[in-house]
């Protein structure tokens, strides 16, 4: 199925024509800043809509930062509130030397969102490894998630443990990623087994946006498991049972890519709260 990308305002544009509607309404505009944040920089586009009925979630994949979303957040920022973030030591963020698992990452987002004034009921919308962190924010929380749009997202045991991949593989970690997203990938099957023992929220509306190429069609979709493993492929399709999956014809980096299929997942959420 092939989506369009819509034409999409960028950040600063809506910016700009937001400065004149700050004197009827209370919106703030959806620039990057910089806030100071347990004494830490943390990067961060805040929007803060009152009359919204949820706060729309971004995070980020590994390697990825905010300015990915600008599509998908212009297509939704008057509708709701808007939170989106660069995770320590990635643009503006500073790095810290916690560990990098999906518990200490969840609570750190939480704390963020309380920092910004930006109360549940949340929308969490992540892509890749953020859709790891996403599932495990939903599980652990499960009291403030109103929804969940996971685009091209990560599950658990779909990467190896760290000591399993080829010794040729851990070296070029270390030649081509910083220390913070080798810290990330490292966690990455301990933030799976974390997200596996907290329990069910098959009772949240969930969107599972799985990227498929054209021509591919004919394929089962696979959620990106690693060497096609049928019992993994099998374990990853059962764990949301009753969650709507939209096969996009794009590719990885869905939110650059086909922003118009994000936007109207997160649309469709939005309208079963109205509902």
């Amino acid at each position: 199925m092939q989506f369009s990308s819509g034409k999409g305002i960028m950040t600063k544009r809506i910016a700009l024509c937001w400065a004149g509607l700050l004197f009827a309404g209370p919106l703030m505009a959806a620039t990057i800043t910089t806030q100071l944040i347990d004494g830490r920089k943390v990067e961060l586009v805040a929007v803060k809509n009152p009359a919204a009925l949820a706060t729309v979630v971004f995070e980020n994949g590994s390697r990825a930062t905010v300015d990915k979303w600008d599509k998908v957040i212009d297509g939704i920022a008057l509708q709701a509130s808007v939170f989106a973030y660069n995770r320590p030591g990635y643009g503006d963020s500073t790095a810290t030397d916690t560990p990098r698992d999906g518990l200490t990452i969840v609570e750190e987002l939480r704390r963020n969102l309380q920092h910004e004034g930006l109360r549940p009921p949340y929308i969490l919308v992540g892509h890749s490894l953020g859709g790891l962190y996403m599932q495990l924010f939903a599980k652990r929380h499960p009291d403030e998630v109103a929804g969940i749009v996971l685009v091209d997202a990560l599950y658990p045991h779909v990467i190896k443990k760290p000591e399993d991949f080829p010794l040729l593989t851990r070296a070029g970690e270390w030649l081509f990623f910083s220390s913070t997203v080798r810290k990330e990938i490292g966690s990455i099957y301990q933030t799976g087994e974390q997200v596996l023992v907290q329990g069910n929220i098959d009772d949240k509306p969930m969107i599972r946006l799985v990227n498929q190429p054209k021509g591919a069609t004919a394929v089962p979709v696979d959620f990106g498991v690693v060497n096609s493993d049928p019992q993994t492929i099998a374990a990853v399709r059962a764990m949301y049972p009753q969650a709507k999956t939209i096969v996009v014809d794009s590719d990885h980096q869905m939110q650059t890519a086909s922003p118009q299929v994000i936007i109207d997942a997160i649309q469709q959420l939005l309208a079963i709260l109205r509902r």
